[in-house]
């Protein structure tokens, strides 16, 4: 076999150590889940920033009449922001009235009507602030869980090329990026326009020839702030892929202590850390900067225009065309409308990064899930345990072959052990099995039905696995029993630990089956650890077995424990065993031999050692080993 292709099988191996039963989801989807990863998770990848909010205001579809309020909320908000200035400018007039004394009366009404519409301003700003709080964490609680239901129905082979802490980062930072958008910088912006909008509309009123005035400015500002957006917006982008490979580093490197320990390999790894962590110090720093140089300029250019304004304002009010207190307005208007030209521009950063983290949200939504299942796909819901290949041929690449004409019958109850060198394609039958993958050509029929025939959710729950990577969850021992079957009770769990002799070793534990666990099972034996793998596929109850290296980790006593729990697992199932130890699958009912994807051998352990073949050589040579060490 060529280096290519043992190298595909070999991660394919590792592919195929994950647990079967975590791909299950045994509760129906939430309401609105199917349109969030179906109807918005659309072919087309956003690109700008109005299809990715369309997208967005999809998924807060249930929220959209609040979200109307809000604006609706935010309007009235700006409305009465719009008054101040005007009030201002009749209490500037009141005190410098026409015949040079304050005219206190309407002094105080003008007081009285600035201090209502504040306070009735701040009123309606709280509770705007308070509605959008709801109302955004509401939407990106379901943005969280389509994207985690979108996770679970994506093909093995979308987790072969991507880390976990790429996926953790889409997860976390991503979504942490778009709620901080909905949260506060929508309501900022919608205010602000109306602001500019409601601003421009009053310095009209009062003065087109200062209002003019004003608007020379306002040009410089949209094109400085487009073109540092456009380049801003490339910087937060690589800025998060950047975030999303450190996060992996970190969490290949967490998970990894062992070896990094054992070799004493610390200062690399911290080498490495230091690489990575500056690429994402680079991206950061860049679109920081590019972000951070918005305001300073804007502010330059805002203050240039209330120096015109000003100026030309006094030249009016010395010739009579204007009062002092429409210049009062004027400037205030001119302030609430060029601020929130600076808010906008100001809010650029946030904005870029949100629409980078929702991209990267939906392009992770946009993954092609599963096949889905043949139309009239039935449930098999009691297997017979009947496993047939047919001919099989596949590839985890069309032009590189690892399988070729594989011919597998496994009766019912019968076991199937299937040996070899490291890459020749044992996994790969098991990943075929359980439909991770899908046959290129040829059939597999499951109790004389093409597997295709039946649903791939109830043919998976017709398999029981137990691997080499036992994988424990972060709870107790009893609910990591359970797992194989979330309905069990607790007797049946005792029964299934007792079947394969792991009830001795939790009972001595002070809190028994209660025992906190991590994923890790920090504390335990590899040995230990397998029993309660195997308990779980006891609880099951599935009608196919399937033994990937169960005990290649463990001492020869140990072993000799987890192959009587084992056999007392495999009675009355269809089982299939992959080992490198050839000891432990002398009592197989047949045995295949496989090297270079294709099947050279087939027999019991007498009818092969008879032979003398490839498998001969193969059970001669691990006993030399034995007793040359």
């Amino acid at each position: 076999m060529s280096q290519k292709k043992e190298n595909r099988e070999n991660k394919s191996s590792k592919a195929g150590s994950q647990p079967l039963r975590p791909l299950r989801s045994s509760a129906p989807p939430a309401v609105g889940m199917h349109n969030i990863g179906g109807r918005f998770a659309s072919d087309q990848k956003p690109k700008n920033m109005r299809k990715t909010l369309k997208r967005l205001w999809a998924i807060f579809g249930p929220e959209r009449w609040k979200l109307v309020s809000i604006f609706i909320i935010a309007t009235c908000a700006s409305g009465v922001g719009l008054i101040g200035p005007w009030l201002i400018g009749r209490a500037v007039d009141a005190i410098d009235d026409a015949g040079g004394t304050v005219n206190f009366t309407a002094l105080q009404r003008v007081l009285i009507l600035l201090t209502i519409a504040y306070a009735t301003g701040a009123a309606l700003i709280l509770i705007q602030e308070w509605w959008i709080a709801g109302v955004a964490q509401r939407g990106i609680k379901l943005i969280r869980r389509a994207l985690f239901d979108r996770l679970q129905k994506l093909p093995l082979k979308f987790f072969d090329t991507h880390t976990h802490g790429e996926l953790m980062s889409r997860l976390a930072n991503d979504v942490d990026n778009v709620s901080m958008m909905v949260s506060s910088s929508t309501t900022q912006l919608f205010s602000s326009l109306l602001m500019v909008t409601g601003s421009l509309g009053l310095m009209l009123y009062l003065s087109p020839v200062l209002t003019l005035l004003t608007l020379i400015t306002v040009p410089l500002t949209l094109i400085l702030s487009s073109q540092i957006a456009k380049r801003s917006r490339k910087a937060f982008r690589e800025q998060q892929i950047q975030l999303a490979d450190l996060n992996g580093h970190i969490e290949e490197i967490l998970s990894g202590q062992e070896v990094v320990k054992a070799f004493s390999q610390e200062e690399h790894v911290i080498s490495q850390f230091d690489d990575v962590n500056a690429k994402l110090r680079l991206a950061g720093m860049r679109a920081q900067l590019l972000s951070g140089t918005v305001m300073p300029m804007l502010n330059v250019i805002t203050n240039i225009g209330f120096v015109i304004v000003a100026t030309a304002g006094g030249f009016l009010a010395v010739g009579g065309l204007i009062s002092i207190g429409v210049i009062a307005s004027f400037i205030n208007y001119a302030r609430q409308f060029s601020r929130p030209l600076n808010d906008i521009a100001n809010l650029y950063s946030n904005i870029q990064s949100a629409q980078a983290s929702a991209e990267r949200i939906f392009e992770l939504m946009d993954e092609s899930p599963e096949p889905v299942d043949e139309p009239g796909a039935k449930e098999l819901i009691s297997s017979a345990g009947e496993v047939a290949f047919e001919e099989v041929d596949f590839g985890y690449l069309a032009d590189v072959p690892v399988l070729e004409g594989v011919n597998i019958v496994a009766e019912p109850g019968k076991t199937i052990a299937l040996v070899g060198p490291t890459g020749a394609g044992k996994t790969t039958v098991v990943n075929l099995l359980v439909r991770f993958y899908d046959p290129l050509s040829g059939t597999i029929k499951i109790d004389q039905e093409n597997m295709k025939h039946w649903t791939r959710s109830s043919v998976r729950s017709s398999f029981g696995m137990v691997l080499q990577d036992t994988h424990l969850f972060s709870s107790t021992i009893k609910e990591n029993i359970r797992y194989g079957r979330l309905d069990a009770s607790d007797d049946e769990i005792v029964e299934a630990a007792r079947a394969v002799g792991a009830d001795d070793f939790i009972q001595r534990l002070p809190d028994g089956y209660d025992t906190k666990l991590d994923e890790s099972g920090g504390g335990f034996s590899q040995g230990q650890r397998q029993l309660l793998a195997i308990a779980r596929a006891v609880l099951a109850q599935p009608a196919i077995l399937i033994l990937d290296e169960a005990t290649s980790s463990v001492d020869t006593r140990t072993e000799m424990v987890l192959q009587k729990a084992m056999i007392k697992l495999r009675q009355g199932r269809t089982s299939f065993i992959i080992a490198h130890r050839l000891s432990t699958i002398r009592d197989a009912d047949e045995i295949l031999v496989i090297d270079q994807g294709s099947i050279i051998e087939r027999g019991s352990h007498q009818q092969l050692m008879r032979q003398k073949g490839f498998y001969h050589d193969l059970y001669s040579g691990q006993f030399a080993l034995l007793d040359e060490a």
